[in-house]
């Protein structure tokens, strides 16, 4: 049995009849619609005329698999009987308190009702200067909408890079015309707007809260034997502390050797990937779940890509200026000597990335110098390669 009807949980099922197992597959949904692909909603649904349909057009009769979609599951015991239990309820956005109307973008019904609002004139207010508040500042700018954006952080995105990275990005804010006000912490969310702590007032016509979201594991609280740790904690192979269950996708907190922790993404390439490891280990097998992640995100006419983990780096090295260069990355290392590349963040660097990500996954030595130098290819960065300068 499958609880959690996105990608992670179709995957999940689509995985199990790929590796030749034929018995019952029940997959519950708590949405009313089939399986959908998330990144889209904050992107190309918002900002194309024809919006794409993010459906992933599942064939549930080919994969004989027994779809339960709008069903909300309260507690393990509602779920009957059941041989595996994969559990791949994603996560829930996180709302302000105040009595006035507040949007998310986290479901596809959220995204429709979003893009008909976004009309030229319309005042805008975003709640957070993070990936998403990004994106969607970006939609609502290109429909003409007059937006607001603020963020409690020193800078944009502070708290999940850096703020020496968000003060750069700061600057594509008011490039767009945005007014952003950083360290500036909602009070309340009111009818026509926001009162800010300290007394201030932003005006909005709309109002989107974009503050994260939490993984959907609070029915699980009651369990017994079952850990909650930042998600359902797991180990290397997905496996939860309770017999027979697993999880995977944003609600799954899985301990990774590589970076030396329990780490939970919300990340589509997460939700593509670990089922492949769920499927195989429910099935019997003793695969591992230990990847280099991976995200992206399209904001203001730039691509911004990120591959690693940089909790317990040690320093921070630029491959460009990005105060001068429209194309720059950021790169973590270790305190190790030579130090590892932990992490890397690029804006129009897709060769930096890639090439970052099998450095990250080589747990090579890297030499600073060259790694900093822009025009030397990243994995000519590795200590005593002889690589050729990038092009």
């Amino acid at each position: 049995m499958v609880v959690g009807a996105g990608l992670a949980g179709l995957r999940t099922a689509e995985e199990l009849r790929t590796r030749g197992y034929a018995g019952r597959i029940s997959l519950i949904g708590a949405e009313a619609r089939p399986p959908y692909d998330r990144p889209p909603l904050s992107k190309k649904v918002l900002t194309e005329v024809d919006p794409p349909d993010p459906s992933l057009r599942a064939d549930f009769a080919a994969l004989d698999v027994d779809f339960r979609p709008g069903r909300e599951v309260a507690s393990l015991g509602e779920l009957g009987d059941w041989d595996r239990l994969v559990l791949a309820t994603g996560a829930l956005p996180v709302r302000l308190p105040g009595p006035g109307p507040q949007r998310v973008l986290r479901t596809h019904d959220d995204a429709l009702a979003l893009r008909e609002v976004l009309k030229p004139g319309m005042r805008l207010a975003i709640i957070g200067a993070g990936w998403i508040g990004a994106e969607l500042a970006t939609a609502a700018v290109g429909h003409g909408c007059e937006v607001a954006v603020v963020e409690a952080g020193v800078t944009p995105v502070a708290g999940a890079v850096s703020p020496a990275i968000g003060a750069h990005m700061a600057r594509w804010y008011e490039e767009a015309g945005i007014d952003l006000r950083v360290e500036t912490p909602v009070e309340s969310v009111e009818a026509g707007g926001l009162a800010l702590r300290g007394g201030d007032w932003v005006a909005a016509d709309e109002i989107v809260t974009a503050v994260g979201v939490r993984p959907a594991v609070g029915w699980l609280a009651g369990a017994d034997g079952l850990v909650l740790e930042n998600g359902v904690a797991v180990d290397g192979g997905l496996r939860a502390s309770l017999p027979g269950v697993f999880a995977v996708g944003d609600c799954a907190a899985f301990w990774s050797s590589r970076f030396g922790r329990r780490l939970r993404f919300e990340h589509w390439d997460v939700a593509l990937h670990a089922p492949e490891v769920v499927a195989a280990n429910v099935l019997g097998g003793d695969e591992v779940y230990d990847p280099v992640p991976y995200f992206w995100s399209e904001q203001f006419g730039r691509m911004v890509q990120y591959v690693g983990y940089h909790g317990d780096a040690a320093e921070l090295v630029w491959r460009g200026d990005p105060a001068q260069d429209p194309k720059w990355a950021a790169c973590w290392l270790s305190a190790d000597v030579p130090p590892r590349l932990l992490a890397i963040l690029t804006v129009g660097r897709p060769r930096d990335l890639i090439q970052g990500r099998q450095l990250i996954a080589s747990g090579a030595g890297i030499d600073v110098q060259r790694l900093a130098d822009p025009e030397v290819a990243v994995a000519a960065g590795v200590r005593g390669d002889g690589s050729p300068r990038s092009k």
